[in-house]
């Protein structure tokens, strides 16, 4: 157990000095992954690895340094920080119940699968791929193994949130939000009315959850004419098709009971615990999703695709939509 910890810690250690590499090789506008004391840093990377109370907070973290390290001009030191990251991602899949480990297979089912799909893209459109998913059906691990089998960008909610944060701190008026605040200060105390009029005006009369929705859809249209990537729910497959761009969207679920299984195992909950979890997850992307496309979450008539993750496991899964878009070209 001992030799595991210092195994994560170790890591963790590898993890924030590739950020810190890979940042002064991109030269990117949206900054470090890690900005702040570097020993805090490290031990809650390693708390991450070692624990795992939450994979897709560190598959971000990673994802977000590998979407960088990509854009890095010189290929001899874009070729020598993928291949650290490579190697950071092979250690971490080999620590016991790390992230992508606990996975979905029902034996039983996927004996009784064969598929053999084939789909032509035009080599000059992107490779975007729109994946939604039930919680617990490993739709986030099949994701993430996906963008990094076909070497392109990862996009999930959390990367989202960063990467707007970060552009909208740039974009806003650094001098006209210090003088709305000092005024705003002046007539009110530190409230929640306060916020309501200081949000009112950052989003121009709209409430918060629509302007970034809003602004989120502007950020997915505008990515998808520069680069390939694969994006997690985010409404992206319905935004895309309003926008005329093509793109192939996925659905992934599994039974029930075989999501229960894995959150029990993956989140160490008791039965009750993880019924009642599952049900409230899928509750609220359903809300968001029908509320915002005005279609049916999860119905198979609105997706290129839909996966059982039950009959194949994450690998597998993998595999069938490589073979789905046939090796599809990417501008990498």
């Amino acid at each position: 157990m001992e030799n595991n910890h210092e195994k994560c810690l170790e890591l963790a250690k590898r993890i924030y000095d590739l950020d810190t590499n890979v940042y002064q090789l991109s030269g990117s506008s949206l900054g470090r992954t890690f900005s702040g004391d570097k020993d805090t840093h490290i031990s809650n990377l390693a708390t991450l690895i070692y624990t795992r109370p939450q994979g897709h907070l560190l598959r971000s973290e990673i994802a977000l340094i590998g979407n960088m390290a990509r854009t890095i001009r010189n290929k001899t030191e874009r070729s020598r920080m993928m291949t650290e990251y490579n190697e950071i991602l092979k250690e971490i899949e080999q620590i016991p119940a790390s992230f992508g480990s606990v996975d979905i297979v029902d034996e039983q089912l996927a004996t009784l699968n064969i598929s053999n799909l084939h789909r032509e893209k035009s080599p000059d459109d992107h490779l975007i791929i729109c994946i939604g998913r039930t919680h617990g059906s490993a739709g986030t691990d099949i994701g993430f193994a996906l963008a990094d089998a076909l070497k392109i960008n990862y996009y999930d909610v959390e990367i989202f949130n960063q990467v707007l944060d970060r552009l909208e701190a740039e974009k806003d008026s650094i001098s006209d939000r210090e003088n709305f605040a000092t005024k705003l200060d002046q007539v009110l105390p530190d409230t929640h009315v306060k916020r309501r009029i200081s949000d009112f005006s950052r989003y121009h009369g709209l409430p918060k959850k629509d302007a970034v929705f809003f602004n989120q859809s502007d950020l997915i249209r505008d990515m998808a004419k520069k680069e390939d990537f694969i994006v997690m729910g985010r409404c992206a497959d319905v935004i895309l098709t309003n926008n005329r761009i093509p793109h192939i969207s996925i659905f992934i679920t599994a039974p029930f009971h075989q999501r229960v299984r894995r959150m029990m195992e993956v989140n160490h909950l008791e039965f009750k615990e993880a019924c009642k979890l599952l049900k409230k997850l899928d509750r609220q992307h359903e809300r968001y999703y029908n509320f915002y496309t005005g279609r049916k979450w999860g119905d198979a008539v609105n997706y290129d695709l839909c996966i059982n993750s039950a009959c194949y496991g994450i690998k597998e899964s993998v595999e069938l939509i490589e073979r789905m878009i046939d090796k599809y070209p990417t501008s990498h």
